[in-house]
């Protein structure tokens, strides 16, 4: 059997200060959550955006991060929107303006401290 001698890379780093667990992006685009703003990076699901906020809570929370388990649902608005919607944070993207009025307790815990509740 032959031996591997190359290491696997599981984060590489990007000029903007990006890693591998973010998809590539540009800026930065405000969005509320529960009526704090924040900035977070676009073109990632609302799920990375909340890991991109509380790197040290998200990633580390009962999350499957693939539409299984559910404890990562949202309610928000966007810009165009009239009414809210319920999204699951894990499938979708974030855009400027968005507006997130509810959260499960699973995210309300692991976000405690950066919406200060």
């Amino acid at each position: 059997m032959p031996k591997q001698t190359d290491s696997q890379v599981t984060e590489i780093s990007a000029g903007n200060g990006t890693t591998q667990v973010f998809r590539p992006y540009e800026r930065l685009v405000e969005i509320k959550i529960l009526g704090k703003t924040f900035e977070v990076p676009e073109k990632n699901t609302i799920l990375r955006c909340f890991q991109y906020i509380s790197p040290e809570t998200i990633p580390y929370g009962r999350f499957c991060w693939n539409q299984d388990c559910q404890y990562c649902r949202v309610v928000g608005k966007m810009v165009d929107d009239d009414t809210s919607r319920e999204m699951l944070s894990c499938k979708f993207l974030v855009s400027a303006g968005m507006d997130i009025t509810e959260i499960s307790p699973e995210l309300k815990y692991c976000l405690q401290r950066k919406l200060g509740k």
